[in-house]
Parts: C-alpha cells; sequence; structure tokens
C-alpha cells in the first residue's frame, strides 16, 4: 500500500547533453539512493532560491566532473513514484536543459548518491534501466520499476516551512501562459487585493497540484480564472524569482522561490471572461488588444508579465 505514505514535492532540473558521435551522458544510481542500479540525465533538486539554470550545471559538474553551459530548455515534465523503504512519496517537477560540455574530465563518484557517469549509444542505453523521465527526454521506451502510488496524496497548494534563519520559506513550482486568440487580443489577469502584485495584471496561471502535469495544471487555472478554453502551442521557458520577504495573506514574512513554466496558448473560440474561482487570487480577466496592452504603464504588469509579453514579442 502507497496511501498512508508521506507525501513530498521537489524541483529538479537534469541535462541533456550528447557528444560529437551522438553518444549522451548518463550517470547511475548508487545504494545510496531511493533506485539503485537506475540510470538518469544528470542532475538533482533546486535548491531554494537556486535558478534551475544553475542547478543543471553544479549538479552535472558534481556528478559527472564535467563542466556544461546551458544552451536551451528542452522540456518540462512532472511525475510521482513512491519509496515505501523510505515511508515517502516524492512529486517532483523536472526541468530537463539542452547543455553541451566546456571542459572537465569524466570522473566516478564513489560513496556518492551517483556513482557513475558513462557516454553512451542510444542503442547501449535502450538496454539499460532507465529512469522515466530519462527514457522520454531521450525518445526511448521506459524499463523504470519506479513504484507509483495508487491514488494522488492530499498535498496543500502552499507549504511553507521554517528555514535555518527562522523566515518561514516556500518554494513552489507553477504554469503560466501568454494567451492569444485569433484576433491576437492577450488575455490578462488581475491580482486581488491581499497578494503580492495587488492590483496589477498577470498572466493566467497559478501553482500546479500534486501529481498534475504542468500543460494540464495550466488549461485548468485558464478555465477557473478567465472561463476560456485553449490548447498548448509551445513551452517557451522557464523564469526563477525569489523575494525574501514576500507578503501575502498569511500575514507574515516568507522567503519565497517560485519557479515558473511559461507556455503559448491559443484560444480558438473566446468568450467574454470570467473568474471562477471567486475570493482566490484572480479578480478579473480582460482581453487586451495589442495597442491596449502596449498602453499600459510599466507598474501594471507583474513582473513576470512584462518579461512574457516583451519575449513572447506582443508589445
Amino acid at each position: 500500500m502507497t496511501t498512508s505514505l508521506e507525501p513530498l514535492r521537489r524541483i529538479a532540473a537534469y541535462a541533456v547533453c550528447a557528444d560529437s558521435d551522438d553518444r549522451v551522458l548518463l550517470v547511475r544510481a548508487s545504494e545510496r539512493s531511493g533506485t539503485p542500479g537506475t540510470w538518469s540525465l544528470p542532475g538533482g533538486a533546486v535548491d531554494h532560491g537556486e535558478d534551475p539554470n544553475h542547478t543543471v550545471v553544479r549538479e552535472t559538474a558534481a556528478e559527472t566532473g564535467l563542466s556544461v553551459a546551458v544552451s536551451g530548455l528542452q522540456d518540462v515534465i512532472a511525475d510521482m513514484r513512491a519509496l515505501p523503504e523510505r515511508g515517502i512519496t516524492i512529486h517532483t517537477d523536472r526541468l530537463l536543459y539542452t547543455v553541451s560540455v566546456r571542459g572537465g574530465t569524466l570522473t566516478e563518484r564513489v560513496g556518492r548518491p551517483t556513482d557513475l557517469a558513462r557516454w553512451v549509444t542510444l542503442d547501449e542505453a535502450r538496454e539499460l534501466p532507465l529512469r522515466s523521465f530519462t527514457a522520454r527526454a531521450l525518445g526511448l521506451p521506459s524499463s523504470s520499476d519506479d513504484i507509483v502510488p495508487e491514488e494522488v496524496p492530499e498535498f496543500p497548494s502552499f507549504y511553507a516551512v521554517p528555514g535555518p534563519d527562522g523566515l518561514h520559506r516556500a518554494q513552489r513550482f507553477a504554469a503560466y501562459a501568454v494567451v492569444t486568440d485569433p484576433e491576437e487580443r492577450v488575455l490578462l489577469t488581475r491580482v486581488s487585493d491581499g497578494y503580492p502584485g495587488a492590483g496589477c495584471w498577470h498572466l493566467p496561471g497559478g501553482g500546479t497540484d500534486y501529481g498534475e502535469q504542468p500543460g494540464a495544471a495550466l488549461i485548468r487555472e485558464l478555465v477557473e480564472e478567465t472561463g476560456q478554453t485553449g490548447r498548448l502551442v509551445e513551452l517557451l521557458g522557464v523564469a526563477s524569482h525569489r523575494d525574501a520577504a514576500s507578503l501575502g495573506p498569511e500575514g507574515y514574512p516568507i522567503d519565497w522561490h517560485g519557479v515558473r513554466a511559461f507556455y503559448r496558448v491559443v484560444v480558438d473560440q473566446p468568450a467574454p471572461p470570467t473568474v471562477a474561482d471567486v475570493g482566490g487570487s484572480t479578480c478579473e480577466a480582460r482581453w487586451f488588444r495589442r495597442e491596449e496592452l502596449g498602453a499600459l504603464p510599466t507598474d501594471r504588469l507583474t513582473e513576470v508579465t512584462a518579461e512574457a509579453v516583451h519575449a513572447a514579442q506582443l508589445i
């Protein structure tokens, strides 16, 4: 039974790295890990406040002895696995980055959670016991023996814990959308009073639920916040933002670290926006024509919204 296991969440970043011979870089989990003997992409957990771009570089160096440079974001996926021997179930939001080697020497890490690092061909990788997310990243069938929980455990959408300095910490993964319709209007939501950024216009989206894929979470949030049905077009990128003393409806400062995936979404049949989740962080939703969006003062947009609409060349 896996229903009584303690649920945990984490965010992790991994390197998809190929050499000039089209071999991929993999590491083997040691007896110190929760999945001994399995092979996966180099990478690991994102520390509080750490940019995932830095995580993947740091973790790859620690596990392989190689220095890498990030060249792009390949995918963002989520999965659950149960570790009965540890009494836990883990939901992991995994950010998969394409990287290239800058230098270093491939090194074995005896006595660490990963003990081997190897360059392997795809045919060789196909014969290895690959973690599911690694097989997906390489376009191979999964041979993982990961135990999937029988039911999705209950887990709060917001979870803050005391940090080493006594200040509460919260790390949250979320998915947001740059939403357009056939007339190239842009859909934005306004932040409710009592929440960080109150009164500003924001992108539709929000935190993902335990066991939920980011794309599915985004489409759900779009309906709840705006009443629109959309379709995912592409993954635009991932942003990391830390507010060392965020103040929200909790009423006390929180060292907040948000990691957000951004997508392009199209609403083919737009409707007048309606907010279904009354009393939440969204108080209004509205379609903006490009000239209206461009005329909004910068301080009327949240920081992430300004960055996203500029990156999407909407203003």
